[in-house]
């Protein structure tokens, strides 16, 4: 992260001071309780950017730090006690990597709610593929505004998938994902999800309407999006969506890009990627 994070974040660690208790939130306008904040867990070896990471992310209404971890061994025993629903990890860190503590944290049964970001400074076509096949819902850069590191960790645990532009990009324009319609041999050619086998088996059991949902799915389409394009119900929309991540063996929607992308179904430029 540089130094845009640090500095949006000073003043929220000096405007909370420890101990301080917090008053109930309310949905504005009313005397409703406020939904419970998301709950996140940072996974950080640096220890400026862990602290900036927290101020940023308590600064938020509808955010909340649960946990804070200097390594990947620490978070996986972290997600464990705390149960976050979003974790947002380094990849580069003592022991244990962010991939491998990303794959452990998601083959945990008691931690299917949970969804893994990944922030580097790397976008090498390893990490990025890696951590996605390990099951993360995200992956973007530490060169981020703060509003969109916030932003990013509400995409992931509302179920969407967020891949950096430019890192979907690299990818491709560097052979990590195939080159051409229905697979290839790329270095990053193979299962999305934990089935093996690569994509194209699978793709080809889908039907016309799925692999259309796929595709706009891999441009970055959201559901209503996705509906209004294609004239589809949201019930319909969101069977297709389920079919999907079933026949590819994929955890959710950012694993779905990939195999998109493997399959030769999308290139950079579609959709402005």
């Amino acid at each position: 992260m540089d130094e845009r994070i640090a500095e949006s974040s000073a003043g929220a660690v000096a405007e909370s001071p420890a101990g301080a208790a917090a008053e109930p939130a309310v949905r504005a306008g009313t005397n409703e309780p406020a939904p419970d904040p998301i709950r996140i867990l940072i996974a950080e070896d640096q220890a400026l950017l862990r602290a900036s990471f927290a101020a940023l992310m308590n600064a938020e209404p509808d955010l909340a730090v649960v946990g804070q971890a200097a390594g990947g061994a620490e978070a996986v025993s972290l997600a464990a006690g705390t149960r976050p629903d979003v974790v947002v990890m380094d990849i580069q860190m003592p022991g244990l990597s962010g991939i491998e503590a990303t794959r452990r944290i998601c083959a945990d049964p008691a931690l299917a709610g949970t969804r893994v970001l990944v922030l580097t400074m790397f976008e090498v076509e390893e990490y990025v593929l890696g951590a996605l096949r390990a099951g993360a819902s995200g992956f973007l850069l530490k060169d981020a505004s703060p509003q969109a590191v916030v932003d990013a960790v509400r995409t992931v645990h509302a179920g969407q998938s967020l891949l950096s532009p430019q890192v979907v990009t690299t990818l491709v324009a560097r052979g990590a994902v195939a080159a051409g319609p229905g697979g290839g041999s790329g270095a990053g050619a193979g299962a999305v999800g934990p089935g093996g086998g690569g994509p194209a088996p699978a793709l080809e059991r889908l039907t016309p309407r799925q692999r259309e949902v796929l595709v706009l799915i891999a441009q970055g389409m959201s559901n209503a999006e996705i509906e209004t394009e294609l004239g589809i119900r949201r019930a319909t929309c969101r069977s297709h969506i389920t079919a999907l991540l079933a026949r590819l063996g994929a955890r959710d929607r950012a694993q779905l890009v990939i195999a998109a992308y493997e399959a030769g179904l999308v290139r950079p430029g579609d959709r402005g990627l």
